[in-house]
């Protein structure tokens, strides 16, 4: 199963761990630690083992956030991902699961941004990417002089970039480069769905695979034209909206007031009025919420690392036939498991891992849970 690394990298750069593997190994290995996990953990295994979702294993990441470091040792910057297991930055000229836009362009932008006053006092670049636009947020830590605006902007217009810089929270990020730049969106085409988002806001790194999560989940939670559906840790609404296509109506729940905003707004963009959004920590108690007092017949979950432990009590009560568990972390997937099982008296019908991060560690599966 051992193959060439792809990467000129691989032995120092700490973003990728498996390319030595095969991507079907990669792929079973994930899958074995994913089960492995289920039955130590939650005593249970599903009925059912779906075939892995599959897409690009090159240059398919348009989500990055890349460390910058000046090395006088070096008389260069460094930018880009970890030494492995090390906090010191990898030397790398180009990245292979970046997007070409910007893996093939390490270079250029650790020429530039050496030749900044602020070369020190710049430490990390946000990357995000659609169709058609190139986003960078310059994170700086003091003002940026004149000629380093001069450059950053003779940068963008010579490699078609946006550039935005960030001198302190989400909220002080401005458009250097253009003044106005064109809004970044991703298509969910299966479900007609056009979502806008902001470069620091929070979408799936792998579009392909996005794509054939959300359809993945509709079609397990097999939505009907009379469903009331419950969409937990909803984001940008990235699954809420293509399911408010299927369905009689759907409420979107999620911790950011500022995402809920967002999410309104791509409703409305999408000619979508069967949703509703409502700005909640799902990780603390939520009893007295309005939108849990009303019944629903589907549930999708798609938190964070620590996964929907809180939730799950409500969940319980909440009674409906179907949910769909999108995870990031098998094990508190597992973990969740365990308790929807042995407690709520749901089913672990299917599961399956869905190749988000090819070459990287990172375990991303779905699984579907019926009530007994």
């Amino acid at each position: 199963d051992r193959v060439k690394p792809i990467c000129e990298h691989y032995t120092v750069c700490g973003g990728c761990s498996m390319q030595h593997l095969s991507n079907e190994k990669q792929i079973s290995v994930k899958q074995d630690a994913l089960m492995d996990m289920f039955k130590h953990m939650a005593q249970t295994q599903p009925q059912n083992i779906l075939q892995p979702l599959r897409g690009p294993t090159q240059h398919y990441r348009q989500k990055a956030r890349l460390g910058v470091k000046f090395v006088e040792k070096k008389g260069k910057v460094l930018v880009g991902f970890r030494e492995k297991g090390s906090a010191f930055l990898a030397d790398l000229h180009s990245c292979q699961v970046l997007h070409e836009s910007v893996g093939n362009r390490l270079t250029a932008l650790s020429d530039l941004i050496m030749t900044m006053d602020a070369k020190s006092t710049i430490p990390q670049i946000e990357v995000a990417i659609d169709e058609a636009n190139t986003a960078l947020v310059f994170r700086h830590l003091e003002p940026l002089s004149d000629n380093d605006c001069a450059a950053l902007t003779q940068f963008a217009q010579q490699y078609d970039f946006q550039i935005m810089l960030q001198s302190g929270g989400p909220d002080t990020v401005v458009a250097l480069w253009p003044e106005t730049p064109a809004p970044l969106s991703y298509k969910l085409n299966e479900q007609d769905i056009t979502i806008e988002f902001q470069p620091n806001d929070f979408t799936q790194v792998n579009s392909e695979i996005n794509q054939s999560m959300v359809s993945s989940a509709l079609s397990m939670l097999e939505l009907s034209a009379e469903d009331k559906v419950l969409d937990l840790f909803c984001g940008l609404g990235n699954f809420t909206l293509a399911m408010a296509r299927q369905c009689a109506e759907i409420v979107g729940v999620e911790g950011a007031q500022s995402m809920v905003l967002k999410a309104r707004e791509n409703a409305e963009k999408n000619n979508i009025q069967n949703a509703s959004f409502f700005a909640a920590d799902l990780s603390v108690d939520i009893s007295s919420e309005p939108w849990l007092q009303q019944q629903y017949d589907k549930i999708l979950l798609d938190p964070p690392r620590s996964g929907a432990m809180e939730m799950l009590k409500h969940i319980g009560k909440l009674g409906a036939k179907r949910i769909v568990y999108v995870s990031c972390n098998p094990a508190t997937l597992a973990r969740d498991t365990q308790i929807l099982v042995n407690e709520y008296g749901y089913t672990l019908v299917d599961a399956g891992v869905m190749d988000m991060f090819p070459h990287t560690a990172h375990v991303e599966s779905i699984a579907l849970f019926t009530k007994k």
